[in-house]
């Protein structure tokens, strides 16, 4: 088993959600714990070399099958690349999950890095 943080169309609520990750164990909501930045242009994009904003998000613990799953769905490696992370959960614990990465700034800054707050 693995840990994925989604911040995007994976979250609850959005459109991915159900698809991918109906099946998989909540662990809770997080950010991370660097700083990176997060653009929008109807989804999201978070870049790695920019320090903007800690980039808030969800825990989930998923099987190979469904990583693999969202691989695809993110274009792993071509498109977004996914790495691991170190995420702070709300209870304050520390894990490392993989966050899938855009190579460049895309769209308009999400200054606060909550896809919630994009207004596109």
């Amino acid at each position: 088993m693995e840990y994925v943080f989604v911040y995007g169309s994976l979250r609850k609520g959005f459109w991915n959600h159900e698809p991918y990750l109906k099946n998989s164990k909540f662990i809770g909501k997080g950010r991370t714990k660097e700083k990176y930045a997060m653009y929008a242009d109807i989804i999201p994009y978070v870049v790695e070399n920019e320090k903007i904003s800690h980039i808030v998000g969800e825990v989930y613990e998923v099987d190979e099958e469904t990583l693999k799953r969202i691989d695809r769905l993110e274009g792993h490696p071509d498109y977004y690349e996914r790495k691991k992370v170190k995420i702070i959960l709300e209870s304050g614990e520390e894990i490392e999950a993989w966050l899938y990465f855009y190579p460049e700034p895309y769209g308009i800054l999400v200054k606060s890095g909550d896809y919630k707050d994009y207004r596109g």
